[in-house]
């Protein structure tokens, strides 16, 4: 099968286009012939060697990128607890220091409980973009535990991950104050956000101006880190979709009485009833698959470099 892969790390550049063999299902898994895998933050770490000691010693090089797969199911494993059937389209969350290494591949190996049907009348592309964002989306909501009606405020809310963050926030019934650039303002409003204000350094003193008590809880799609805290009411909560020390991180100093939240999605990769709730809302049209732009997988260097470059609005997407 082709698959992409780096055997060393570095830029856009040490990716590559192998030929591996066709995993085997195991016990509880399913197949996948992969047709597209979205491009993530996830997958620039990977490149770059941040996830480095989760892979030596566990894969073995070419290690791949990719935490999205749509596609079809090609093999299920007798013992697997599903109701898929070969041909079924559908849509997984792919861990790339799993086993099964990740979704930059034309067949992906994966439990079971990873992969769904893919929305109803959802291109492969589309489908692709939403499983690993829309649960990180969904984990950091379920974190912050939020009662209907609270406000909370979400940074970099034109991306992908903040996109599924404001819908899946209304969907929950929560009050939501968002930023934006003046492009992206008509775009974010379109989504649910209750308010819009201009992004920028200064962002927490716009949400206060719109919520003067603070917000109980922000979720930081933008990584803005200590700029958001002023924002926050006190006693309230920071959801951070990155974890400090990561690259483009900054540390938050002191966050007074400030709960900080750390999102980790693999924590998610077996909640198949969550993944199938966002394929429901995908239908039902409550939240937007955005596709910016699809690469051949052999353009995948050309795909991380227009991610690197910033200002994607939705998801690059690689077709196999």
């Amino acid at each position: 099968m082709k698959a992409v892969g780096v055997f060393r790390y570095g830029g856009p550049e040490v990716l590559e286009v192998v030929d591996l063999p066709v995993p085997e299902v195991g016990p509880g898994q399913v197949r996948i012939r992969v047709h597209a895998a979205s491009v993530n933050p996830s997958d620039i770490l990977l490149r770059t060697g941040f996830t480095d000691p989760m892979l030596a010693g566990r894969l073995t090089p070419p290690y791949r990128p990719g935490m999205d797969a749509a596609g079809v199911v090609d093999t299920i494993a007798p013992d697997a607890a599903t109701d898929l059937h070969v041909g079924d389209r559908v849509m997984a969350i792919v861990i790339p220091v799993d086993p099964s290494g990740g979704a930059y591949a034309e067949y992906v190996v994966v439990d079971a409980r990873q992969v769904v049907r893919a929305p109803a009348g959802t291109t492969h592309a589309e489908a692709a973009t939403l499983p690993m964002n829309g649960l990180t989306a969904r984990r950091a909501l379920d974190v912050l535990g939020l009662a209907p009606g609270a406000w909370i405020a979400v940074t970099g809310a034109a991306g992908a991950l903040g996109g599924y963050t404001v819908q899946l926030a209304k969907a929950d019934g929560l009050t939501v104050v968002a930023d934006a650039a003046p492009a992206d303002e008509e775009l974010v409003r379109s989504l649910g956000a209750d308010k819009v204000v201009r992004r920028g350094p200064d962002v927490a003193d716009r949400i206060r101006a719109i919520v003067p008590q603070g917000v109980e809880a922000v979720v930081d799609a933008a990584v803005m880190g200590p700029r958001t805290l002023g924002a926050i009411r006190p006693g309230g909560q920071l959801a951070l979709a990155r974890s400090i020390g990561e690259p483009g991180t900054v540390p938050l100093g002191d966050t007074g009485d400030v709960i900080v939240r750390n999102v980790f999605v693999p924590e998610y990769r077996h909640a198949h009833d969550k993944l199938d709730a966002l394929r429901a809302l995908a239908e039902e049209g409550r939240i937007s698959l955005r596709v910016a732009d699809a690469y051949p997988a052999d353009r995948a260097a050309d795909a991380h470099r227009r991610f690197e470059a910033g200002g994607v609005r939705g998801r690059l997407v690689l077709t196999f």
